[in-house]
């Protein structure tokens, strides 16, 4: 049977299998009748970017669950956070965003969220997959009276900017900052410039002129340097670079530097530690953090715990152990004390926080995690072979890890989607990440292709 789900909900080339109109449409049948228990009506929340496909696919997916009996609320545009936070405060039953978060626009997604602004777990997206391939389906759909509706709910991005405003301290200010953000022609092009400019902030705005095709065209999370470059022509004090879907956050010294995931885990962590509310004193990010970022915790008497890529496992981690601050390198950045998932718009307010309370620059809060030399190589092979059945690569990864000690670390991993083997090695010399590199390309090379 073909694959549905992938490590972050259902994603693709627009038109393209799995992302097809008539897929989403026994999407939302599926989930309709997963979700639809009892007689009482039922709710589902639909949000999405800004991507010229998403009339199709919230088109299709609100006929899937009115079919399947569910009232539809349609938000519009908005980040994804905004939809887990909406599904919850809204009471629905489940939350659906349709967005491919940082890719182009060519491509598009699904993702959903439970009733309490969790991603599925295995099992729901398993049962979703079954219903929706399987040619044997036989719907359980109710009769024509007990059919849902869908309504437009106008005062969503309302509802979301109160929400994070209240994250933000009540003492605190934002007057006389200049801060330069980049929605990235995405779903906070909105929502993101009053949140700030509420607070008293002076915003330079960029990538706010969505026109369908331009999302994550050479600006946001994944090009940072725009930023950089507006905030030392304008004399800025930060920059914030957000994706299409606005779950991560990238930040912007007043100098141009740019701090990734693991530097504003660094300032949040040990601005937590030192007012004692970080549980466990305990941060957790994935396998793709910088090794410098553990040596930072052990150093404030904590620890960092790993999970494997994916801010959904970070989320899982944190609910297991009861920690309250995860993320990824790559700028989600999950607080439980107030959310459920990676939200870049709160990540930033969490950010201007530290610096007013500490009376910091943003350059002076990025300098306390300098990340170790990092180099992460791709090497295309023929087939996916069991790592473990590789004995070069295997031999010269353990002769590369006993010469970095532990000072350095070695992480090779198939990629989800692509015929390819990263190979990622940090230490805290360049020289020696990039001689590692070069013995284990050779050596996946040698077994791999």
């Amino acid at each position: 049977m073909a694959k549905l789900f992938g490590t972050d909900g259902i994603r693709g080339q627009a038109n393209i299998f799995p992302m097809l109109p008539e897929i989403a449409l026994r999407v939302g049948l599926a989930a309709g009748q997963i979700f639809r228990n009892g007689k009482r009506k039922h709710r589902v929340v639909i949000g999405k970017d800004t991507r010229l496909s998403g009339y199709v696919f919230e088109m299709a997916l609100t006929s899937g669950f009115c079919a399947s009996g569910m009232d539809v609320y349609l938000v519009g545009p908005l980040p994804t956070p905004a939809i887990a936070f909406l599904t919850k405060n809204m009471r629905a039953d489940v939350g659906v965003v349709i967005s491919a978060s940082h890719n182009p626009y060519m491509d598009n997604g699904i993702k959903f969220f439970d009733q309490n602004g969790f991603k599925l777990s295995d099992q729901i997206e398993a049962q979703i997959s079954e219903l929706v391939l399987s040619p044997d389906t036989n719907w359980d759909v109710p009769k024509s009276d007990l059919l849902g509706r869908a309504i437009k709910i106008e005062d969503s991005p309302g509802r979301y900017i109160v929400f994070l405003k209240n994250t933000f301290p009540a003492h605190l200010s934002l007057d006389g900052l200049k801060i330069v953000l980049d929605c990235a022609n995405g779903a906070a092009y909105r929502v993101a410039p009053l949140v700030f400019e509420e607070l008293g902030a002076k915003v330079v705005k960029t990538g706010v002129s969505p026109n369908g095709l331009n999302i994550n065209k050479q600006c946001g999370a994944l090009y940072p340097e725009v930023v950089a470059k507006i905030v030392r022509q304008e004399g800025a004090d930060v920059g914030f670079c957000l994706d299409g879907d606005a779950d991560r956050l990238i930040v912007v010294d007043e100098d141009g530097n740019i701090l990734d995931g693991d530097q504003i885990m660094a300032v949040c962590a040990d601005y937590l530690l030192e007012k004692d509310k970080l549980p466990q004193k305990t941060l957790v990010a994935t396998v793709m953090s910088n090794m410098a970022l553990e040596v930072f915790m052990h150093e404030r008497g904590g620890k960092l715990i790993r999970t494997q890529v994916g801010d959904r496992f970070v989320a899982e981690a944190m609910q297991a152990g009861g920690y309250t601050l995860g993320g990824e390198q790559s700028g989600h950045v999950i607080f439980f004390e107030y959310t459920t998932t990676g939200d870049g718009l709160l990540t930033a307010l969490q950010f201007l926080k530290v610096m007013l309370e500490k009376n910091k620059t943003a350059a002076e809060l990025g300098k306390i995690l300098t990340p170790f030399p990092q180099i992460l190589q791709n090497v295309h092979v023929k087939t996916k072979k069991p790592l473990d059945s590789c004995s070069t690569l295997q031999k010269c990864k353990h002769q590369v890890q006993t010469e970095l000690g532990n000072t350095g670390r070695v992480l090779l991993r198939y990629s989800g989607t692509e015929p390819v083997l990263r190979i990622m090695v940090e230490a805290k010399e360049l020289e020696q990440v990039e001689k590692a590199v070069a013995k284990l390309v050779e050596a996946a090379e040698k077994d791999l292709t």
